[in-house]
């Protein structure tokens, strides 16, 4: 069964690769959704995908890439919307 969440990651996350490695990862895990940089140095994000997969992703986030450094990640559950064909970049 498909879950979704919404994601804000806060700490060194813009200029870090971390919206590339996120697609990277994502792609890897086989969630759909997609990722952007906020106006206030964080990074938002919403996935798609089963259960595990969710769980993996958001472990992820915690570590991100290796220039980041992630101070927060928050976490909200929401219905899912089955949308998403893939996982994209937003500018």
């Amino acid at each position: 069964m498909k879950t979704s969440a919404h994601l804000i990651i806060s700490g060194k996350v813009q200029g870090v690769w971390f919206r590339a490695s996120t697609k990277q990862k994502a792609e890897q895990l086989g969630i759909a959704g997609w990722v952007k940089n906020t106006d206030n140095g964080r990074v938002e994000a919403l996935i798609e995908g089963d259960e595990k997969q969710i769980q993996d992703m958001i472990k992820w986030c915690h570590q991100g890439p290796p220039l980041s450094r992630v101070k927060k990640v928050e976490v909200k559950n929401i219905d899912s919307t089955n949308g998403f064909n893939g996982f994209e970049i937003k500018y």
